[in-house]
């Protein structure tokens, strides 16, 4: 699709403006109530929707999401205006800058041949601008699979990374033994420990294969629940209690879901 850029800026133009007048007075009461800190939920969840239409590919759903999560963007700027910290433009400044800076290989003389290059180069241009680990800028809050996927990346970046999968199948195995050690030993943190260390091991194995672990997961979790779902609705239908159901009724439904999905 042809893009008008003209048009671009006036559609948001018209958001920003919008945005402006639900905020002053005879405009929204929720919207001037909200806060940055009391629009975190929301910036979370219209971020999980716009997952969900990808993992979905659902393209029209995924047009209208990505306009609620740039809602969000347009509502903080507008509130950091209203306090006179920074606004829009700020923003908007801030990232052209960034990107331009940390591709000389496009708008400078850098080179680089490949996307791991690339990885690597962004690593040492964020050094350069004043950050002390690599591994700053990895959210605490993020979930916990997907935080483990990116350290590593990022410390992959620099080097620390073994040279082929077997290191990280090796670790796994090492650390499945720990974990089932500390099980024979009935070592209630040693255990919740090293079951941590499992899955950052797991999420290691996904990195070198080139999947990403909340992404694999939200889909099996999507799975499970469409299975089990049609389990309780089998159940609901015949009029049956799934309660009083035996697991190998439950189990043989299952089997049956699945092979239907192939």
């Amino acid at each position: 699709m042809s893009l008008d850029l003209k048009k671009t800026g006036i559609l948001f133009e018209e958001l920003i403006k919008v945005m402006a007048t639900l905020r002053q007075d005879g405009g929204c009461p929720w919207d001037k109530e909200q806060t940055h800190r009391s629009l975190r939920q929301y910036l979370l969840e219209e971020t999980y929707e716009v997952l969900e239409c990808l993992d979905t590919s659902d393209r029209t759903e995924l047009a209208k999401e990505l306009g609620d999560l740039l809602l969000q963007i347009v509502f903080h700027a507008q509130i950091a205006n209203e306090q006179g910290h920074f606004n829009i433009d700020t923003i908007l400044a801030n990232i052209n800058k960034k990107l331009i800076d940390r591709h000389p290989h496009v708008f400078a003389d850098d080179y680089v041949e490949t996307a791991k290059d690339q990885e690597k180069n962004w690593e040492r241009l964020k050094k350069k601008e004043g950050r002390n680990s690599v591994l700053e800028g990895v959210p605490g809050e993020m979930p916990g699979l997907a935080r483990a996927y990116r350290l590593q990346q990022k410390a992959s970046a620099v080097g620390f990374d073994w040279p082929d999968i077997k290191g990280a199948w090796d670790k796994f195995y090492e650390e499945l033994k720990e974990f089932q050690e500390a099980i024979s030993e009935q070592d209630k943190q040693a255990v919740e420990l090293e079951y941590g260390d499992i899955l950052f091991a797991l999420c290691n194995i996904g990195r070198f294969i080139d999947v990403n672990p909340e992404d694999a997961l939200r889909q099996t979790n999507a799975k499970f629940i469409r299975r089990f779902s049609a389990i309780e609705e089998h159940f609901k239908s015949s009029g049956r209690d799934i309660r009083k159901a035996k697991l190998e009724e439950m189990d043989a439904i299952w089997e049956r879901v699945k092979t239907e999905e192939k």
